[in-house]
């Protein structure tokens, strides 16, 4: 179970507890938001399923001995409980430490092309998706994740919506060449007709050596596949599906 949801028999156990209790918060009629037929306990499994592995609904309906309609309702039920419970666990970008210094960089989460929905092409990414921005200590600490903006926006305007550099005035973050003009330390860019100083080649050199440790921050994120592979469930729900994988994510950290 361990290896199809990052999450031990015990962890899923305190996961159904808190999915439970937001749904009797929310609840305003006598009726479940998951399937009678699994019960809460294997509908919130499938769902880290398929959170986790971007599984197709066909094969987790296969392995778990029910139809593909039911694990749709499984997974429509609870991910919005998953991401309304876990939400008070996500730091905000008011919660950013002023006196510490982080890693800033932005990444493209994938999804289907949908006609209906303009701006997702990422030119930088050549694909659809969302960008979020991320940002971790220089130790490697997750600190905190953006909401979602459409593919097409650079990472400084996704930065500047968000609003985390007014929470971090002493000391500036560090990004990459994508984030000059925003007082963070970002590396040198080659000017034109001449190449970098030496002082500037051993900056760039030093400080592309510490925004390797958001890369590998990143990397940790989307170990849940289905922020990064393509999207496939409508696209009204992505949304929320990003905040419940953003809410586990920060839950394992605590």
């Amino acid at each position: 179970m361990y290896y199809t949801t990052g999450f031990r028999r015990d962890e899923i156990q305190d996961l159904v507890a808190i999915v439970y209790e937001q749904d009797q918060r929310d609840a305003t009629e006598a009726c479940l938001s998951w399937p009678p037929v699994l019960g809460l306990f294997w509908s919130v499994v499938i769902t880290l399923a398929y959170l986790r592995g971007n599984r197709v609904q066909w094969e987790l309906a296969e392995t778990y001995g029910v139809s593909q309609s039911t694990v749709s309702r499984a997974i429509t039920g609870v991910t919005p409980l998953l991401a309304q419970a876990l939400r008070s666990v996500v730091p905000t970008a008011e919660e950013l430490c002023a006196d510490r210094q982080y890693i800033i960089d932005g990444t493209l989460l994938p999804c289907w092309s949908w006609a209906a929905v303009p701006g997702l092409w990422s030119g930088k990414h050549r694909t659809t998706g969302v960008v979020v921005q991320v940002a971790a200590t220089l130790e490697g600490q997750l600190s905190w994740i953006s909401d979602p903006t459409p593919g097409s926006r650079h990472d400084l305007y996704c930065l500047d919506q968000s609003g985390a550099l007014d929470h971090l005035a002493t000391y500036p973050p560090i990004g990459d060449k994508g984030y000059i003009g925003r007082g963070m330390l970002t590396p040198f860019k080659k000017p034109p007709g001449r190449e970098l100083l030496d002082w500037q080649k051993t900056f760039n050199k030093s400080l592309n050596h510490t925004r390797a440790t958001i890369e590998r921050v990143i990397a940790h994120i989307k170990t849940w596949k289905v922020l990064h592979t393509d999207y496939r469930r409508p696209y009204a729900t992505f949304k929320t599906t990003i905040s419940a994988v953003i809410g586990l994510i920060f839950y394992t950290l605590t």
